[in-house]
């Protein structure tokens, strides 16, 4: 990966000058001491705390989870649909995406680089400061391995093959996705060796703070990056180790992960920090950061309902048609369907204060349709999402999640009774029969069939239907790619190796030796 570092671009001007020229060295090599370098920043524990907040904030912008990065891990689903306008979004649930367009996948890609050279610069620089206080310097360090981890998590599951930079220099080659995933499970590992189980009754500069990374949230990301691997035996492990941990519960109200209401709850292991009153109004679109920029996401405007915003992604009718086949024990529909998605409901249905049958009442084909709710701010405190400004947090991981992929570890490790009891805890919060008196006996074959049903109607529009359909090897199996195909039209244009985005042209360009991925 190449890196545009100001000071060595400085450092390499000035050394051009100095074999040209008589002037001594000294009157050359001068710090402004007006401009703060990596030099002169490295100091003290504020210094090391700004640093790794640095590798926050690129969480925040366009090419993460202000829009991008949403975008690109929701469309390729069976539970989503695009007819954007804009080509480079249609053509993501299409797999489809343009190689010499980097729009939106390429931005996703810089910005996780970005992110990932900020953690490398924390932990190049923090070892060398004298911390008055020894705890806070490896809760830092842990969490630049975190996020470090998290960047590099992304990189390698959308683009496959990627430069794995675990220190500051300009070029860095492109690696297997092999030695990609060893990477991350090495950098989780180490996170959760020094982050604690909460910043609750801490001392130091990052006492009581929320949304910073924890050992949970390190276990959690390690046991997804051991199942993605198929390595069931450790996933089933670390798993166990986050729910022996005692922190998490799940929240009663299902509705309470998708809102403000309720943010950083007892299920969420680690979630991006959206706020409407942080910072300016600006949206942090992208490069260096400016003093206007707000905290705020762009996933509410993109999909929000007609005429609510842009209508960019929608609920496929799959999904909708799904959330109806298992009544609940009092015989009603799954609460997640309305927590879900907005349709015209028997009864009626409010979004941003509407009925949404009045509301459409002219408009037949929006009538007809439905629409996402997830993440929208549409309770009736605002009017629309046009001011582009949702202060909504996106929770990467939740302990619903935890189970479940416990659940799947364990019934891929030969316990299959024993999955029955973790997901029937996700089962029960929305008040489903016991899975073991309405299928017992399921062998391991009908149990992985439970589990991708468990999993899609308790995750839709949170990033990991796809993660589930490739991981799982459904694309290359004929049967399953059949089926995906008569529940989501976008899956007939899927193509061999296109499960996958294109290494964007900008890096093919800039680092010698890159590939391309396959069909691209």
């Amino acid at each position: 990966m190449k890196y545009k570092v100001f000071n060595y671009i400085t450092v390499f001007f000035s050394l051009a000058l100095v074999t040209t020229s008589c002037v001594d060295n000294e009157d050359l090599l001068q710090v402004d001491p007006n401009v703060e370098t990596a030099g002169s920043f490295w100091k003290t524990d504020q210094d090391a705390i700004e640093g790794v907040n640095a590798a926050y904030g690129s969480l925040l912008t366009d090419g993460t989870y202000m829009r991008s990065t949403p975008l690109l891990l929701d469309l390729k689903g069976d539970d989503t649909r695009s007819n954007s306008p804009w080509g480079a979004m249609y053509n993501v649930g299409r797999f489809n995406s343009n190689p010499t367009d980097p729009a939106i996948y390429g931005w996703a890609f810089e910005t996780y680089y970005q992110g990932i050279y900020r953690a490398n610069q924390v932990l190049t620089n923090v070892p060398g400061i004298a911390f008055e206080d020894a705890a806070l310097k490896n809760r830092i360090l842990g969490q630049a391995y975190f996020l470090r981890g998290l960047y590099l998590f992304h990189a390698v599951n959308m683009f496959k093959n990627v430069p794995l930079p675990t220190e500051i220099k300009l070029y860095t080659p492109q690696k297997s996705e092999a030695d990609g995933w060893a990477q991350v499970i090495a950098d989780f590992k180490a996170a959760a060796e020094l982050l604690p189980n909460t910043y609750v009754g801490l001392s130091g500069l990052d006492a009581g703070q929320k949304g910073r990374a924890t050992k949970g949230a390190a276990l959690g990301y390690l046991g997804k990056a051991y199942l993605f691997t198929k390595d069931f035996a450790n996933a089933r492990t670390t798993f166990k180790q986050v729910i022996d941990l005692g922190v998490y519960s799940l929240v009663s109200n299902y509705r309470d992960n998708f809102t403000t209401a309720n943010e950083n709850n007892s299920e969420s292991l680690f979630e991006v920090q959206f706020s409407r009153d942080a910072g300016g109004v600006d949206l942090g679109w992208g490069g260096a950061p400016a003093s206007g920029w707000g905290k705020t996401s762009a996933r509410a405007i993109t999909y929000a309902p007609r005429a609510f915003g842009w209508t960019d992604v929608q609920p496929t009718w799959t999904l909708f048609n799904e959330y109806q086949q298992e009544k609940t024990k009092t015989g009603d529909v799954d609460p997640r369907l309305d927590a879900t998605i907005f349709y015209n409901k028997p009864g009626g249905m409010q979004l941003y204060g509407k009925d949404f049958a009045t509301f459409y009442a002219t408009s037949p084909a929006d009538l007809n349709d439905i629409f996402c709710r997830k993440y929208q701010n549409s309770d009736g405190q605002f009017a629309d999402e046009y001011d582009w400004r949702s202060g909504i947090n996106e929770r990467l991981l939740r302990y619903a999640d935890i189970l479940l992929m416990y659940a799947e570890t364990l019934n891929e490790t030969g316990d299959t009774p024993g999955a029955y009891t973790y997901i029937q805890m996700v089962r029960n919060r929305v008040n489903l029969p016991d899975l073991a008196t309405a299928k017992p006996g399921m062998t391991q074959a009908q149990m992985r069939e439970q589990i991708g049903h468990e999993r899609f109607l308790e995750f839709p529009l949170e990033g990991h239907r796809f993660d589930d359909i490739r991981r799982w090897g459904w694309l290359q199996d004929a049967t399953k790619l059949a089926w995906l195909k008569a529940r989501d039209v976008e899956f007939n244009s899927y193509a061999p190796g296109r499960e996958f985005f294109p290494i964007p042209q900008l890096e093919m360009d800039n680092n010698p030796g890159t590939k391309q991925n396959d069909s691209y």
